[in-house]
């Protein structure tokens, strides 16, 4: 099945020459309508008019997460905030989070490309869809959820956590689809167990999931715990949200970026150079009918490669492989992007506590577990009220760590010079995972 098959068959030759003529006119756009393009544009001397093929994007520069933090919040819009209906944000720390805004055209757009998503995973107006990912400034809730609608399937706003009573409507609605992280869909599966649920009894035969790496051996277990086909969804929220590119049932080889929409590269991550399909390399995106908040050639991090091959499903959009890793130290812990910099800012906010820390993630179970083992002062154990302080601080930082990135954290407050450092350099993050 396929949503939109007009735009999702098109022939390639058709289909470039659409992703031509939009880009010259986004090129346009963002040089009239926002400094700062206009501003890295002339300084690396290129002007909309060297657009004349698809090849000459790569002759235009970069545009990086700092560029967008150094211009919040608003500064990156091409319309006025009157054409602006909704904001979403990533997290980040004193205000300096990633801002993200949509016209009314862009939620239909979202909309029709999340409906693409679902048909993809062979959902029709029929299904009922569980939609367990966060509601609110992140992208994952509300891009789905109104992507279910405009399919036309009944949806379930339930959001994340309050796992049992989630297990109850589960059982209680009938929902045929589910949306969530990979790792909450085994939390739900090892819950139900435990309350001796029969989870592959349910009537879900559905998962989409993503907004964080997962691997086949993840993909077997969640088939096999809750009898379902599990298919890889991605996006971002600088690009618009989930709904960038899907997984197929035909394939499962990859996932389907909606190119008509997106224009992707792969790099060298230390260079920039442009790799050829087939070669693992940073994952690059431009943005070619977003209104409000285009990105042209944005450095997305993700690692992954691209996919020419023809797919069996008849999409002539090119694929992309699951994100294999990150090409700078940002952590995803339970779908919610964290960088270590946002916790130190957090820590160094805090009197009393040294320079020096390490963040520990494991898996335990089948949930991400994020312990900050943070160095305090000398004077901090001479303190009469050491113990009364010490549980002040830590009771201060897990607050903090929640309300700034919004992850649950475990603190651990060690003495200093007790962290072990290399050549005088702490060893930031410990990633334990076995994903």
């Amino acid at each position: 099945m396929i949503y939109n098959e007009e735009f999702e068959t098109l022939p390639r030759e058709v289909l470039e020459a659409l992703q031509l003529k939009r880009l010259k006119q986004v090129i346009q756009r963002v040089y009239h309508t926002v400094g700062f393009y206009r501003r890295v544009f002339d300084e690396a001397g290129v002007t909309p008019d060297d657009i004349k093929t698809l090849d000459d994007l790569k002759r235009f520069p970069f545009t990086t997460k700092q560029d967008l933090r150094d211009n919040y919040p608003f500064g990156m819009f091409a319309v006025p905030m009157s054409s602006v209906v909704r904001l979403h944000a990533s997290s980040g720390t004193t205000g300096r989070s990633t801002v993200v805004g949509y016209t009314k055209r862009d939620i239909d757009t979202w909309s029709e490309l999340m409906a693409r998503c679902f048909v993809a995973a062979g959902l029709t107006k029929n299904d009922i869809i569980h939609n367990a990912y966060g509601y609110g400034l992140f992208t994952g809730g509300l891009g789905a959820h109104y992507g279910a609608e405009k399919l036309g399937a009944s949806v379930i706003p339930i959001s994340g956590g309050n796992t049992k009573r989630q297990i109850m409507i589960l059982q209680d609605f009938g929902p045929t689809a589910i949306c969530c992280t990979p790792s909450y869909a085994l939390n739900l599966a090892e819950q139900g167990k435990a309350m001796g649920i029969d989870m592959k009894a349910l009537n879900l035969r559905v998962g989409v999931f993503g907004a964080e790496p997962w691997s086949e051996q993840m993909r077997q277990e969640i088939e096999n715990l809750l009898n379902i086909t599990a298919l890889n969804i991605f996006g971002l929220s600088e690009m618009m949200g989930p709904g960038v590119a899907m997984e197929c049932l035909e394939g499962r080889h990859g996932m389907h970026i909606f190119e008509d929409h997106f224009l992707v590269e792969t790099i060298n991550a230390e260079t920039g150079e442009v790799l050829p399909p087939g070669e693992e390399g940073e994952l690059v995106f431009t943005t070619i009918t977003k209104e409000a908040f285009p990105l042209i050639r944005y450095r997305t991090r993700d690692l992954s490669r691209l996919f020419t091959e023809p797919c069996r499903c008849g999409r002539t959009l090119h694929r992309m492989d699951r994100v294999m890793g990150r090409s700078d130290d940002m952590l995803i812990i339970r779908g919610v992007n964290v960088f270590p910099s946002q916790i130190e800012a957090i820590l160094l906010a805090i009197e009393g506590v040294e320079p020096h820390y390490q963040l520990i993630v494991e898996r335990t179970g089948n949930l991400d577990t994020l312990e900050i083992q943070v160095e305090v002062g000398e004077q901090i154990f001479s303190n009469a009220d050491e113990v009364k302080v010490l549980q002040n601080m830590e009771r201060r930082i897990v607050k903090d760590i929640k309300d700034y990135l919004g992850v649950s954290a475990k603190v651990k407050l060690v003495e200093p010079k007790t962290i072990q450092r290399l050549e005088g350099k702490v060893i930031r993050v410990l990633d334990k995972r076995r994903i």
